[in-house]
């Protein structure tokens, strides 16, 4: 990541969390995301890396649920509000500075890559998925949560699935037009895919 984009993520640090799906305060909101989650998961422990962790809501979210968690951001100040939140939920998250462009860990590394609205805002995204795939174990999943917003940002559910099949791997996708997942009604393309080795 471009030192001007870190220093955009640094500034929106401090009120990221206030949309209802990025900060999960919200119980009801909470729970849908647990509800989305938990069953496209392996069983707990599983071990699990959140590229672009943010300020660690999902990574806190599956620590609560007995995963071993790894939350990868480039953004200092979000992965600061990340180690706040889980040390306030009182769970362990092993948070790391890096680049979701290259994750600075050994191949066959973990049992789920999990991203949220990240693969988008990357470069060269069949690139980044070839790295991120490399790094889960044999039978390994790769989740993805990503959308095509009404500001006409984004990646289509169809693109991102024809990328993942490019690295030789089913993709079901699933759309996420439930308002309890965003705790608002949602107009735009918004979408979970999954992919299992």
């Amino acid at each position: 990541m471009s030192d001007n984009g870190r220093e955009i993520w640094d500034a929106h640090a401090a009120t990221f969390d206030d949309e209802a799906d990025h900060g999960l305060r919200d119980l009801a909101v909470r729970s849908a995301w647990i509800n989305l989650l938990s069953p496209v998961l392996p069983a707990a422990p599983a071990s699990v890396i959140d590229v672009g962790c943010g300020t660690g809501s999902i990574s806190v979210l599956l620590a609560e649920a007995g995963h071993d968690v790894h939350g990868l951001d480039a953004s200092p100040r979000m992965l600061d509000v990340a180690r706040g939140k889980a040390s306030r939920h009182g769970v362990k998250v092993s948070l790391v500075l890096g680049d979701a462009t290259w994750p600075p860990f050994k191949p066959a590394s973990f049992d789920v890559v999990l991203a949220r609205h990240v693969l988008w805002a990357l470069p060269d995204p069949e690139a980044v998925l070839a790295r991120w795939i490399a790094l889960l174990r044999p039978q390994g999943r790769l989740v993805l949560i990503e959308g095509c917003w009404a500001t006409g940002a984004g990646m289509a559910a169809n693109e991102c699935a024809s990328l993942v099949r490019r690295h030789g791997r089913v993709a079901d996708v699933r759309t996420l037009h439930d308002e309890a997942l965003w705790g608002k009604t949602i107009t735009d393309e918004r979408y979970l895919l999954v992919s299992r080795g």
